[in-house]
């Protein structure tokens, strides 16, 4: 049964002056982690392919461990942070990453698989952490947290899509060396996190333990959380799909691989607007089902034009998928926080969309691996990315309608 309750009920007293800008700051920079070893992989992926012999589906494989991690892992964030509080445990993710990136370093198959399923739980614990440290800690600025929440991820994402390819140049380094780089960003991450750990206000877990240790029960079967759980699903497989496969649809139509990894840079740049403004919009005019909407048409223009004509305007496909995929994503972690009363159903709430949701999503990277695979085309794979925009943007529409998914009063 789902209830009604009056947001923030029961929560800490969020922090204010140089304590919430260090709290903002940190989660910022945690963000910017979240997507930047999984990116990094896509502009490379032909290399990969040529210097280990992987074909197109080990890496799909490749590109969908760390989907499979942060479904994984998901039900466990919760439980981990009332066990060992919200901030060791973000740090703990971060640590993760910075393992991960070292062991990708050995010239082996089975580390590079590895060393992703380690990238992959870290950052799967903190995608489903942050946004109930964003309900708890930051009141009515929710929206304008989530928004800068999203855009640190899609700055994260850009910089691997355009960078990685040049920053091997520059380097003189191989592939290995090259993704190992981009560990030195979790290394800042667990700096600027640390002043956290010995913060009382941090996390779900450390602000009242009476009440906010103790678990939301029932949630599985609040409706409002399965919609909010299918948004997040749909959305995240045809953002990682696209990621995983953009630069090789335009490889395969003529582009050079430093040309289409920056137009990957550039898809997710123009998400950095959408990422910031979408959440702050929802909020403020009431209406995100209309931007539920919006974001599946720009999507659906861009994933058109790569179908029928993807070496023409590239650049205008891309610059629609930006904004329309970014768009959904921002707006998917929105829904989390909407619907959730207070930081610990938010974090139940973000448990449950990531697990179910990535493990959806995982199936992209693959399904459009084997389908190219046996089609030798792009064709179908594109097909089945604009399909999929009809139970998205069902599962949106509902999602934005202005109800707790609350199974019990908090």
């Amino acid at each position: 049964m789902m209830t009604k309750s009056v947001p923030n009920a029961g929560q800490a007293r969020p922090p204010v002056g140089r304590a919430g800008l260090l709290l903002a700051v940190g989660v910022i920079v945690l963000g910017f982690n979240l997507r930047t070893s999984i990116v990094a992989v896509s502009p490379i992926l032909n290399t990969i392919r040529h210097d280990t012999g992987l074909s197109t589906a080990a890496l799909g494989l490749l590109t969908t461990l760390p989907l499979l991690c942060f479904g994984v892992f998901a039900p466990l964030a919760p439980r981990l942070a009332r066990l060992f509080r919200t901030a060791p445990t973000l740090l703990a993710s971060m640590v993760a990453i910075c393992a991960g990136t070292a062991l990708r370093l050995i010239p082996s198959t089975a580390t590079l698989l590895g060393g992703t399923v380690v990238i992959g739980a870290g950052i799967g614990v903190a995608n489903v952490l942050l946004p109930g440290v964003i309900k708890r800690d930051f009141g009515s600025r929710e929206g304008l947290m989530t928004g800068l929440y999203s855009m640190s991820l899609s700055i994260g994402a850009a910089l691997a899509a355009g960078v990685t390819v040049p920053l091997g140049r520059i380097t003189h380094t191989d592939w290995r060396v090259t993704l190992a780089l981009w560990g030195l960003l979790a290394v800042a991450a667990v700096a600027v996190w640390m002043p956290q750990v010995r913060r009382r206000r941090n996390g779900v877990a450390e602000a009242a333990p009476g009440d906010e240790a103790r678990p939301v029960r029932g949630i599985w079967r609040s409706p409002v959380a399965w919609l909010v759980t299918a948004f997040m699903g749909v959305q995240s497989l045809g953002f990682y799909a696209t990621t995983a496969y953009l630069p090789s649809v335009l490889g395969d139509a003529g582009l050079s691989a430093a040309e289409a990894g920056l137009l990957l840079s550039l898809a997710n740049l123009i998400g950095i607007a959408a990422a910031f403004t979408t959440p702050t919009l929802a909020v403020r005019a009431g209406r995100p089902g209309l931007l539920a909407i919006l974001a599946a048409v720009l999507t659906a223009g861009g994933l058109t034009g790569l179908l029928v004509a993807p070496a023409s305007a590239a650049y205008l496909r891309v610059l629609l998928l930006g904004f329309g995929q970014s768009g959904a994503f921002s707006l998917a972690l929105l829904f989390i926080v909407l619907r959730a009363p207070d930081g610990r159903h938010a974090a139940q709430l973000s448990g449950m969309a990531q697990c179910y949701g990535y493990l959806l999503a995982a199936l992209g990277p693959l399904a459009l691996g084997a389908a190219h695979q046996a089609t030798g085309s792009w064709t179908l794979p594109l097909a089945l990315l604009l399909v999929l925009l009809v139970p998205q943007t069902a599962a949106g529409l509902g999602a934005s309608r202005n109800r707790y998914a609350a199974p019990e009063q908090p």
